[in-house]
């Protein structure tokens, strides 16, 4: 999933297939899963010439790589800071919905511990 977004925030979106068969390319553990290391593969790949020049690889390679010549050293410093600050905010999303999660396990503790004197208390007038 944070692959077909990726490609979409880059404008080269991919279908389900093209996705997979991307992930099958540097899946070097056959997990189905790209590891930090994997996706770092691509840029090597890419770099020696291995990735078929139609690939979705290929073009992520492509959107993502700065010419420091043309762009210049400030060019290629901007855009690096500019991918630290998307995972950055990426992070933090994900820090927020892991705060959510855990507020619900905590409301969810509470009803739990709330229900149980409830019934000890109905039992006591029970008997």
């Amino acid at each position: 999933m944070e692959l077909k977004l990726m490609m979409e925030k880059l404008g080269a979106p991919q279908t389900h297939l093209g996705l997979k068969s991307m992930i099958k390319e540097v899946d070097e553990d056959l997990d189905g899963k790209l590891s930090f290391r994997e996706f770092l593969l691509i840029f090597h790949k890419a770099a020696a010439g291995e990735l078929q020049e139609e690939s979705g690889l290929m073009s992520l390679a492509k959107l993502s790589e700065i010419d420091v010549a043309l762009e210049g050293v400030k060019g290629a410093k901007n855009f690096f800071e500019a991918k630290v600050q998307a995972l950055a905010s990426a992070s933090k999303f994900e820090a927020e919905l892991k705060a959510e999660r855990d507020e619900r396990k905590r409301e969810e503790e509470k009803r739990r511990i709330r229900q149980a004197a409830f019934r000890e208390l109905k039992a006591t007038f029970s008997t």
